[in-house]
This record gives structure tokens, C-alpha cells and sequence, in this order.
């Protein structure tokens, strides 16, 4: 096959110059270069151990492999094979590792770097301020991507870049980490109010999910005459749901009928109910702000019949 061994059937090339060449392409670079660079540094000598080094570590690799698959499939150009909408996924898989490396960006230093060095040997230290560096520089161009697919003049974005997208996005992400809350000895099944508060978080993460996997699959999972309907619906009834939720389970944790407004002080630190319980009321009701504002957009916004980007 003379001159056609980087040529595809249709007269194309079978790799895609644009997935390095471009800026979006410069920008995935980026990711996979720091993302790298973060899990070598901390594997080699910067990672104590611990359920938040491990959280840390798991966080950067899942980031990484996740950009080493999409890269891999942008250029291979065999992204055209998957039955979804690629634009979709790959907002959303940049959006979730922004919420995700801006999370162990912060916590990671937070528990593991200290201003001095012990018996002045600073080697790991500076491996520690070394991953957090590359942490955070990731965690940029995971953004960077974000903002690089919103809509511009002459190109509509995919609906994952639009903010009713990127709502669904950080909700699901807040979503999880209530559940991880909840299981860190929040003691929730201690009343039927909290259950029941538990059963409200778990059915608007369900919904949530559903939805953004219905636009990342690209056309409804459940067939419905008006789809364009059922994202304000969604969210105002999840927002009824985490209002009532929100209320109770604060009512049922902090009130000194149920509970106890301060912090106990025979409570162990890092097995504290009352910790757990403070950290799902707060993240309730930032999740309610975000439903909220979801709704907001979504009464707003009117959205035509999409098809699959690809």
C-alpha cells in the first residue's frame, strides 16, 4: 500500500494531528504530563499511609487513566466507534476531575504538608510540595478543558458544557461525598427522620445520574414525548426533596432533643458521629444550592432536539 499506510478506507487519516496539534490537544497533554508527574512523586516518596493518601493517590490515577483513555481514543479517532455522545463525555469526565483534583489539592496538603522538616531531612517534604504543585496544575487544565467547550459564536456546546450540565455534574460529585459522610460513622440509622433523609439523598443522586448518563449516552434512557420537560421537573422536586432533608437532618443532629449542638467532648477525633454529621449538613445544603440554581437554568433554558456530538 504505497503512501497509504496512515490512511483510512475513506481517504482519511487514521490518526487525528488535531488531538496533539490543537490547544484542547495541548491542554490534555498538560493533564496526562502532571497527572503522571503527581502519582510518580507521591508513590516514590511522598505518600504516607492513610485513607486520605489513599484517596489522594486513587483520585490523581483515576484522572490520569481516565485522560490516557480519552486521549488515546481521540487520536486513534476511534471515539467514532462509541455509540455516545463524545463531546459529552469527555466535559463530563473533565468537569468531574476538576471537582475531584481540586478536592485532593486541598486536602492533601492540608494533612501531609508541614512547614518545617523533621531532623532537617526535607527530601520528602519537597516531594510532597512537588506532587501538590503538579496537583494543582492538573486540576487547572482539567478546567481549562471546561471552559474550552462552552458554547461560542457559531458552535453550540454540547449540553454537559452548558451550566444546567455542569450543575448535574457537581451534584452528583457533592452527592458522593455525602454518602462518604454518611458512612463514616454518621450514625444515621439511629432515627427514622434521618433515614429517611438518607432515602432523599440517595433518590435525587439516583435521578441525577440518570440524567447525566442519559446525555453522555446521547438520547433518553427513558423514552419520553417531551424530554426538555423532565430537567426542570427533576430538579424542582429534588430541591422540595433536599429542603425537607436538609431541615431534618439537622434538626434531627443538632437539636438537643435528638442530639447535641456542640461537639461532644469524649468524641475521638477522626471517629466522631458529630463530625460526619456536621460535614453532611453542610454538603446538603450546598447540593441545595446547586439544585436550586439548576433549576433556575433549566426553567430558562429551552433546548431542541440534540444529537450525539461527535
Amino acid at each position: 500500500m504505497e503512501g497509504g499506510a496512515d490512511m483510512n478506507p475513506q481517504g482519511g487519516h487514521y490518526l487525528n494531528p488535531a488531538a496533539v496539534l490543537s490547544p484542547l490537544g495541548a491542554v490534555r497533554l498538560t493533564q496526562l504530563a502532571f497527572g503522571c508527574a503527581a502519582v510518580a512523586l507521591v508513590t516514590h516518596s511522598g505518600g504516607p499511609s492513610g485513607a486520605c493518601s489513599v484517596f489522594c493517590l486513587v483520585a490523581w490515577s483515576a484522572c490520569f487513566a481516565l485522560s490516557a483513555a480519552i486521549f488515546s481514543l481521540d487520536v486513534t479517532r476511534l471515539q467514532s466507534c462509541l455509540p455516545i455522545s463524545w463531546e459529552n463525555l469527555t466535559v463530563t469526565v473533565a468537569a468531574l476531575a476538576t471537582l475531584l483534583l481540586l478536592t485532593t489539592s486541598v486536602v492533601y496538603p492540608v494533612y501531609f504538608l508541614q512547614p518545617e522538616c523533621p531532623y532537617n531531612h526535607c527530601e520528602t517534604r519537597n516531594f510532597r510540595i512537588a506532587a501538590t504543585t503538579c496537583s494543582w496544575v492538573a486540576c487547572a487544565a482539567y478546567g481549562t478543558e471546561v471552559f474550552h467547550s462552552r458554547a461560542r459564536p457559531g458552535r453550540a456546546a454540547a449540553y454537559m458544557a452548558t451550566p444546567p450540565g455542569l450543575f448535574k455534574v457537581a451534584e452528583v460529585y457533592v452527592g458522593c461525598a455525602i454518602f462518604a459522610a454518611l458512612v463514616s460513622g454518621s450514625e444515621f440509622w439511629r432515627h427514622a427522620a434521618t433515614v429517611c433523609c438518607v432515602a432523599a439523598f440517595a433518590a435525587c443522586l439516583g435521578g441525577t445520574a440518570l440524567a447525566v448518563a442519559a446525555s453522555v449516552r446521547g438520547r433518553p434512557i427513558l423514552p419520553c414525548p417531551t424530554p426538555t420537560r423532565l430537567a426542570p421537573l427533576a430538579a424542582f422536586a429534588a430541591v422540595l426533596l433536599y429542603l425537607s432533608a436538609a431541615v431534618t437532618w439537622s434538626v434531627f443532629c443538632f437539636d438537643r432533643k435528638y442530639g447535641s449542638p456542640l461537639r461532644p467532648r469524649e468524641c475521638p477525633h477522626g471517629r466522631c458521629a458529630w463530625d460526619s454529621q456536621l460535614v453532611v449538613t453542610v454538603l446538603s445544603f450546598i447540593n441545595l444550592a446547586l439544585y436550586v440554581a439548576d433549576l433556575c437554568y433549566s426553567q430558562r433554558t429551552h433546548f431542541g432536539t440534540q444529537h450525539p456530538h461527535v
